[in-house]
Order: structure tokens, then C-alpha cells, then sequence
């Protein structure tokens, strides 16, 4: 019973954030109807649980044309999940990245200015020469140029720590990608599509068919016995008769396996019914002439 709670609940469970995910997803690709699509999209999660139980429960007295129908639907709403759970991940490695790449084109950016700076200092001291007979107006560059340089390195230190900290971030998936892509260009990409793909395949398909799992351990369990109750009167000597009776119980309760149900024949018998056959009619005498000419007159002797 244990086991049967846990795997309606994980069902659940994964079908929730499931949904979840793809309702989000799908809400992102259709923008310009958020709360529609979240409607939309939570009404079919619920829909194809409850179809796909029902289908478990009624595949043998449901007719092909219905039966292939709500399989189809089952099947492309599954897809559909999936869908929405990789457009949700997507998102956000989408977002990750953005920001990685507006902080590297930054990082860029200053280490050009830093390079044009450097570059500039080192043709003023050039023409410097010897600092103590160096003309004022160059001291003055070679000073506001060395404020540049720290004003670019005070600019460039809270760019580098947002920097290893994302790679610190997408360290896992760069392993992946270098196993499976190597270290070129655009193998990160493929490797969190990778993954992305792996977790579509057995997300929401667990889901169901988790809930499926469920419904056969419930109906093993529970499914193929019933239980009746028969009541004996504690006078009477003759016992009533069953076939294969599995389980009786101190309350007069008889659990019996379902295809082995017979109707039970009543043991005792009405206490005024006589046995054998029954006694002829002796010959009744009358009184009256049936052979008269008018009917009930009485015989003369």
C-alpha cells in the first residue's frame, strides 16, 4: 500500500512541476497571451492525466475510434510538455549567456582602452627622455594618462570577479561540453542542448507512465476481489454454500475473487414447504345436477 502512495505521489508530483515548467515555457513563446496560455496550458496538463488514467482503467470496453483518439491526444500533449520544458530551460541558459556576453563585451571593451592608454604612456615617456627635463605639458599627459589607467583597471575589477563567477557557474556544463564537443566554438551550446533533450525524454513520459504504474498496482491489489456480506441465522443448521471462498471474517464478511463469483444458493428452505411430490385431488362429489337443465339445481333422491 506503501509502495502505491509513493508512486501516485511522485507521479504527481513530476506531472506538477512539469506543468509548471511547460505552462511557463509555452506562456514565453506566446507572450502577447500570458495568463490565456497559462489557463490554456494548466487545463490540458490536468486533461491529459485524467485521460490517461481513464484510458488504463476502460481499454477494453472502449471502442477503437475513441480509444486511438484520446491516445493520439495523450501523446501529442506529452510532446507538447516537452516543448514548454525546453523553452522554459532554454530561457534560461538564453538569459545566463546574455549576461556572460554583455560582461564580456565590457571586459573587451576596457581591455582596448587599456591597451590605447599603455600604448600612449609609453610613446609621452619616450618623448620625455629624462623626467627632470621634461617639458610641463607632457608631465601633464603622462599624469592624465596614468589616471586613465587606474580609472580603467578600478572599472575592469568588479567585471572580472561577475566573470569568473559565471564560469564558475557554467563550470559543470563546459566539463560536459568538452567531453562530448570538445573546446571549440559553440560546443557549450550544444552540450546544454544535450541535456535539455535528455531531460524531455523522461520527464514528463515518467510522469504518466508513473501514473499508470500506478493504477495496475492499485488494481492487483484491489481491483480483482469484492467483499459481501452474508448473514447466517445463528438457529439455523444448514450452513450456506460457496465456491472458493478466500477469506471469511469474525462480522460474517466472505471476500471472494471476482471471476469466481457465483450466485449463491439459498441452503435453507421455508420451514411450511413439504417434500415429494404432491397428492393427488381425490374425486370431488357435488350436490348439485350439472346435467340439469338449470345450473346449481339440487338432485332429487
Amino acid at each position: 500500500m506503501i509502495l502505491i502512495i509513493l508512486t501516485f505521489l511522485a507521479a504527481f508530483l513530476l506531472s506538477g512541476i512539469a506543468a509548471y515548467y511547460s505552462v511557463i515555457g509555452l506562456a514565453l513563446i506566446f507572450s502577447g497571451a500570458f495568463w490565456p496560455v497559462i489557463i490554456m496550458g494548466s487545463t490540458l496538463e490536468f486533461a491529459k492525466l485524467i485521460t490517461a488514467s481513464w484510458l488504463y482503467n476502460n481499454w477494453q470496453k472502449t471502442n477503437i475510434l475513441l480509444k486511438s483518439y484520446l491516445t493520439t491526444a495523450v501523446v501529442i500533449l506529452m510532446f507538447i510538455t516537452s516543448m514548454g520544458i525546453f523553452g522554459f530551460l532554454a530561457k534560461s541558459h538564453i538569459d545566463s549567456t546574455l549576461e556572460s556576453g554583455v560582461n564580456t563585451v565590457e571586459l573587451k571593451t576596457l581591455s582596448q582602452q587599456q591597451k590605447i592608454a599603455e600604448q600612449r604612456l609609453d610613446y609621452l615617456l619616450k618623448r620625455a627622455g629624462n623626467p627632470e627635463t621634461a617639458s610641463a605639458s607632457i608631465d601633464r599627459q603622462i599624469q592624465s594618462t596614468q589616471r586613465e589607467l587606474a580609472e580603467i583597471n578600478k572599472k575592469r575589477l568588479p567585471l572580472l570577479k561577475e566573470e569568473n563567477k559565471l564560469v564558475a557557474d557554467v563550470g559543470p556544463i563546459k566539463y560536459v561540453a568538452d567531453v562530448f564537443f570538445g573546446a571549440g566554438d559553440g560546443a557549450l551550446d550544444k552540450a546544454v542542448r544535450l541535456v535539455i533533450f535528455m531531460i524531455m525524454l523522461v520527464f514528463d513520459p515518467l510522469a504518466v507512465l508513473l501514473l499508470i504504474a500506478g493504477n495496475i498496482s492499485y488494481r492487483e491489489k484491489y481491483g480483482n476481489k469484492i467483499s459481501i456480506s452474508v448473514s447466517v441465522p445463528k438457529s439455523t443448521k444448514r450452513r450456506r454454500k460457496t465456491i472458493q471462498a478466500v477469506k471469511e471474517s469474525a462480522n460474517n464478511t466472505v471476500e471472494i475473487p471476482k471471476e469466481n463469483l457465483v450466485t449463491i444458493e439459498e441452503a435453507t428452505e421455508p420451514a411450511n414447504k413439504k417434500r415429494g411430490f404432491p397428492r393427488r385431488q381425490t374425486d370431488r362429489i357435488s350436490k348439485y345436477d350439472e346435467a340439469a337443465e338449470l345450473a346449481f339445481k339440487e338432485k332429487k333422491d
